[in-house]
């Protein structure tokens, strides 16, 4: 590991010294952002409310779909590993596109704007949930689904009153991560014109309105720390 870490330094050409040589330069934008300008809140609050609605839409439409599809992935629902497996390196492949590069295409498919960012992260919490989905639901008891299909149940019946009574609290939980992940994401993708306070975020680096940025930023991290926050116990009380 450590043979790894000086190789990665000597081939990436990480030199600590560098940023220290520039430590003033940081310093005095961390000094103007710390004076944030607080009549820009006016105009970049409808634009934090976007970005949460962008995840918001994104995270339900995203998990919705991955439910649909991990039931078609989970061996103990289909039992034709052919179909199974191809749908699973469907998804793979899916779980492989990052946030920014979805964000990107999506952005040149359907133009600058919320959209573009919705389907990005539809996309993307898509890939996050799907695997925990299926996981899931191949850890459930399986005694429930035989006795639904022992009374002359279908496979219908058998999702419904024996497999989702189990996974329930795994599917919100497993979509309440993803809507923390999603705030923070759509925050990015912004930045590259997909909808949302990212988009302003980069006008007001651009131009180099520090005091504008450290308003955005503040307003950024305080939504952000009441939706974890807030996830984050919902999620513990729904384990328990």
């Amino acid at each position: 590991m450590v043979g790894g870490l000086f190789l990665s330094i000597n081939e990436t050409n990480t030199s600590l010294s560098a940023f220290f040589a520039n430590f003033g330069q940081f310093a005095e934008i961390f000094e103007q952002m710390a004076k944030p300008d607080w009549s820009y809140a006016a105009t970049a609050i409808p634009y934090l409310i976007e970005t949460i609605k962008m995840a918001i839409l994104g995270t339900v439409i995203g998990s919705a779909i991955a439910f649909v599809y991990s039931l078609l992935i989970a061996r103990n629902i289909i039992k034709n590993r052919v179909v199974t497996g191809v749908l699973r390196f469907i998804m793979n492949i899916i779980r492989t596109l990052p946030d920014l590069l979805l964000g990107a295409i999506f952005v040149a498919v359907v133009g600058i704007g919320p959209v573009a960012g919705i389907l990005a992260l539809t996309v993307f919490t898509f890939g996050v949930v799907v695997k925990l989905f299926y996981e899931a639901i191949e850890t459930i008891d399986e005694g429930p689904s035989e006795a639904v299909i022992a009374c002359g149940g279908n496979k219908l019946n058998m999702i419904s009153f024996a497999v989702l009574p189990q996974i329930l609290p795994y599917f919100v939980s497993y979509t309440l991560y993803a809507f923390e992940i999603n705030v923070r994401a759509s925050t990015v993708l912004g930045y590259i014109g997909a909808g949302g306070i990212g988009l302003y975020l980069k006008q007001t680096l651009d131009i180099f309105d520090y005091a504008k940025t450290g308003m955005i930023i503040i307003a950024i991290f305080v939504v952000v720390l009441i939706i974890d926050y807030v996830s984050s116990k919902a999620r513990e009380a729904l384990m328990k």
